[in-house]
């Protein structure tokens, strides 16, 4: 692995909320584009770092090849996340980095994460179904569909997907 995984640093919240933002834009994952509500959400990296846990993969260099918010259940970005559970959310890689093992590496950070929680006896997660890619490393990484789980954030969009690991 050329890049280590770690905690977000302030001076690069606006860098990866940009990162995370372009990601899902550029990929189609923001159902109302530029315009969706969602996005200043997803750029506010700063909240989400006191909020929630925010890792990011980066090079040697410095550069930023990804990011992923990790929150354990009842926590502020908790979607789906019960007691005894954690979650992650906006799991992002950059274009360039992509086909690197950049997302694999950070979805493993969640799970190690996870295991160092006490009482915590499953890894959760929503994605959407057209996120073809991110179900390929789920699914390799041992994550199971747990569609009782699956739900809409906007009434009338398509219900997001939920997969669980159990620890």
């Amino acid at each position: 692995m050329d890049f280590v995984i770690r905690d977000v640093r302030p001076e690069e919240h606006e860098e990866v909320g940009e990162l995370t933002a372009r990601a899902y834009l550029d990929d189609g994952h923001l159902t109302f584009g530029e315009d969706d509500d969602y996005l200043p959400v997803m750029k506010d990296v700063a909240r989400r770092a006191v909020e929630a846990e925010v890792l990011v993969a980066v090079d040697a260099g410095g550069t930023l090849l990804g990011a992923v918010t990790f929150t354990a259940g009842g926590g502020a970005w908790a979607d789906i996340a019960r007691p005894g559970e954690a979650e992650f959310r906006l799991l992002a890689v950059a274009r360039a980095a992509r086909g690197r093992g950049v997302g694999e590496a950070l979805v493993r950070a969640c799970v190690d994460r996870a295991h160092t929680l006490d009482g915590c006896a499953r890894l959760v997660l929503s994605t959407q179904d057209r996120m073809t890619t991110a179900h390929r490393i789920y699914r390799r990484i041992g994550f199971t569909r747990l569609p009782e789980r699956d739900w809409s954030p906007v009434p009338g969009l398509s219900p997001l997907w939920a997969f669980t690991l159990e620890l």
